[in-house]
C-alpha cells in the first residue's frame, strides 16, 4: 500500500479519536456544560476539516498518475451518482426489512439518533455529516481499502472485507447488515465507473436526504418513513 494511503488512514483515525483527550481535558477544567459542549464539538468539526485538507494534499500525486481509459465519462458520472443514491436507499430498505422481519430488530439506528441530536444542537455539524464524513469514508473504504483488496482478490472478497470494516467502525452493531449493504452498493458503483467521485456523490446525497427527513418532517411522519429511509453513514 502506498505511503500516502497509509497517511490518509492514520489521519482519519487520529481525527476520530482526538475528541477523547479534548473531552477529558475539558471535563477536568470544570467548565459549564454549554462551554464544554461547544469546545468538544468545535474540536470535532475542526479535526474533520483538517483531516479532509490533509487527505486532499496527500492525494495530489494522483493527478499525475495515468487515468483508467475505461473510467466513466462526465455524463455517466452524473448518471451513476444518481443511480447510486437510489440503489443505496433501496439496499438499505431491503436490509431493514430483513432486520425487521427475520431478526426482529425494530429500533432506529442509535448512530443516526445520536448524530441527529448533535446536529439539532450544533447545526454546523451538518457539514461533517453530509459532506466531509462521506468524502473521507469513500476515499478510505472504497478507494483505498476496497481498491487495494480488489487488485489482489475479487469483488466479493474485497467487498466483504471492506464492508465488514465499514460496518464495524460505525459502532452500531444492531444495524451491521445495513452498513454492510451500503458498502457493497458504493463499491459496486465505484467498480462500474472507476471514479471515486461517484460513490462520494451518492453518499453525500444519501446523508443529506436523511438529514432533511429527520430535521423537517413531523415525528409521526418520520416513523412511517423510517421503514424505507437510509441509516446515516459518518460520524
Amino acid at each position: 500500500m502506498a505511503k500516502r494511503y497509509l497517511g490518509i488512514i492514520v489521519t482519519y483515525i487520529v481525527a476520530q479519536l482526538s475528541i477523547l483527550p479534548v473531552a477529558i481535558i475539558s471535563s477536568k477544567m470544570e467548565l459549564n456544560p454549554s462551554t464544554h459542549n461547544n469546545l468538544v464539538m468545535g474540536w470535532q468539526i475542526t479535526s474533520f476539516v483538517l483531516a479532509l485538507l490533509i487527505t486532499l494534499v496527500l492525494l495530489r500525486k494522483e493527478k499525475t498518475l495515468p487515468k483508467d481509459p475505461d473510467r466513466a465519462s462526465p455524463t455517466m458520472t452524473v448518471v451513476w451518482s444518481i443511480l447510486g443514491f437510489f440503489m443505496a436507499l433501496a439496499g438499505q430498505s431491503i436490509a431493514r426489512m430483513i432486520q425487521t422481519e427475520l431478526l426482529g430488530i425494530q429500533e432506529q439506528s442509535q448512530n443516526t439518533v445520536e448524530i441527529m441530536e448533535i446536529t439539532r444542537s450544533f447545526p454546523i455539524f451538518i457539514i461533517v455529516v453530509a459532506v466531509i464524513g462521506p468524502i473521507l469514508e469513500e476515499i478510505i473504504f472504497r478507494k483505498i481499502i476496497f481498491g487495494q483488496l480488489y487488485k489482489e482478490t475479487n469483488f466479493i472478497i474485497a467487498g466483504t472485507i471492506s464492508g465488514l470494516i465499514f460496518a464495524v467502525i460505525h459502532n452500531d452493531f444492531t444495524h451491521l447488515l445495513v452498513y454492510f449493504v451500503m458498502s457493497f452498493v458504493f463499491a459496486f458503483i465505484y467498480v462500474k465507473t472507476k471514479r471515486v467521485i461517484v460513490p462520494i456523490l451518492a453518499h453525500v446525497s444519501m446523508n443529506t436526504f436523511v438529514i432533511i427527513i429527520q430535521l423537517f418532517f413531523a415525528e409521526h411522519i418520520i416513523e412511517e418513513i423510517n421503514q424505507v429511509q437510509a441509516i446515516l453513514i459518518g460520524g
